[in-house]
Formats: structure tokens, C-alpha cells, sequence
């Protein structure tokens, strides 16, 4: 398998996997448009030269939009690789390239947001484990910081303590989010929409500088959905997810 990386120079032209290929799209727009924004603070996008979801995305710790204390690891935001590219080393490919690059830098190692238990659009906690990372912190919804320390004197990364018991002291639904996540752009307006066709209190709040994200109140700032103040989910709702939530 060939790989490519996404630059500045390039990104126009180039698919980003995880949404269609379109760039008139507003997911398309949104994700390149945050792209862009974050090459100059160090991300890297590198995926496959074959059009599909198979890709990872890191930048340095300190730049990261989550509240995370790891200065001198690289943060990873998504290793995803799925459908046809499942089951061919495709993900070794990439997570080695990731280790090789925060070496050459000089960093501690690498760190990435997961779970006990597999959640929707969080790393495999099996898979992470079978690389050599181990759990560094965990907030109270369960949401754990895994790391992968370069040498054993690496101290460990830690979550914010602005994260670690999520919540939030307002009445109804209130989702923190942001454009790192390109189907946000399309489907948190749906679900606006329908909170307000079902008179629902509903406050979508979207995170757009790294200051805000690493300030947030969860340890995962892509999507995070609070009830009555208390942390549900991270898992994307559209019209019909939302109103099952709801019991409608």
C-alpha cells in the first residue's frame, strides 16, 4: 500500500476518507477548512492513495483540541481504517509511521482518547492495548487517555481536571462539537431542527479555537452530548437517533 500526505498545497485536490468526496459539501468544506487551519501548528494527515477510510491524524499534544496535559507526546485525533482495508497491517502502516515521525521529533511517545469497552468513533482499546499502550487517565464518563511512552522515564499524560468529572450545570441538551469532525457540519443542524420541532431545550455549542477545546468540560470535544447537565454520548445523532433518544 502507498500513502500520501495531505498538506496545505495538496489538500484541494486530495479525498480525506472519512467524508464524501465532493468539496462543495459543506462536511467536505468544513473538515478541509480545519485542516488547513491545524498544518501550520504540526498535524499530520497521511492515508491511503486509495480512495476509503483508511488514515491517520496526529498532531503535537499541545495543539490538540482536548483538554489534555501531554507536553511532549504526539496526539492522535483518529487511526481509522475499515471495510476492504481491514485485516491487511494497513493500520500498523500508519501507527508506525506515527511512532517513527514522534521519534525523529524527540517526543515522549504518543497518546490517544479511548475506553475500557469499545465505544462508536474511539480507538480499539483491544487493538491499543496489543500495540503496547497503556491506560495514563480516566474521566469519570469513562473516556480513558491512552499512551504509548517512547522510554520508560516518559511521564505519563494526564486529562484536565476541567474534564475529568464531565458535566455541565445547564437544564436539557447541550453538545460541545467541532469541525475536526466533518459530518458535525451537516447533522448538527438536523438535529437543532428537530429539538426545536419537538420543543425541546437544546444548545449546541461549537468549539472553534484549540484555547476553547482544551478548556472544555469532557475529554472529547469532536461530539459530546449532555442531558440535564449529565454526559450521554459522543456518538454522532441525526433527525432519527435523536428523537429515539427522546422515546419518540
Amino acid at each position: 500500500m502507498k500513502y500520501i500526505r495531505v498538506t496545505k498545497d495538496n489538500i484541494e485536490q486530495e479525498h480525506i476518507c472519512c467524508a464524501i468526496s465532493n468539496n462543495k459539501d459543506v462536511q467536505v468544506a468544513s473538515k478541509k477548512a480545519w485542516l488547513a487551519d491545524r498544518f501550520n501548528e504540526g498535524l499530520v494527515f497521511l492515508k491511503s492513495v486509495e480512495r476509503g477510510k483508511c488514515f491517520i491524524e496526529y498532531l503535537p499534544a499541545e495543539n490538540a483540541w482536548n483538554p489534555i496535559d501531554a507536553e511532549g507526546y504526539l496526539y492522535i485525533d483518529c487511526l481509522w481504517v475499515s471495510g476492504s482495508f481491514k485485516g491487511h497491517g494497513y493500520s500498523t502502516d500508519l501507527l508506525d509511521a506515527c511512532v517513527q515521525d514522534g521519534k525523529a521529533q524527540g517526543k515522549k511517545g504518543l497518546c490517544i482518547l479511548s475506553s475500557a469497552k469499545k465505544k462508536p468513533f474511539l480507538a480499539d482499546p483491544s487493538y491499543l492495548r496489543h500495540k503496547g499502550f497503556e491506560v495514563a487517565d480516566e474521566a469519570d464518563n469513562g473516556v480513558q487517555l491512552w499512551y504509548l511512552p517512547f522510554s520508560p522515564e516518559a511521564r505519563p499524560p494526564r486529562i484536565k481536571e476541567c474534564a475529568k468529572h464531565p458535566r455541565v450545570d445547564e437544564p436539557g441538551f447541550v453538545l460541545y462539537y467541532t469541525h475536526q469532525c466533518p459530518f458535525n457540519a451537516k447533522y448538527v443542524p438536523v438535529v437543532e431542527a428537530t429539538a426545536r420541532e419537538q420543543d425541546v431545550p437544546f444548545r449546541a455549542i461549537r468549539l472553534d479555537s484549540k484555547e476553547a477545546a482544551q478548556s472544555a468540560p469532557t475529554p472529547i470535544t469532536t461530539y459530546a452530548l449532555f442531558r440535564d447537565g449529565e454526559y450521554l454520548t459522543n456518538e454522532q445523532m441525526n433527525d432519527k437517533r435523536f428523537l429515539k433518544l427522546l422515546g419518540k
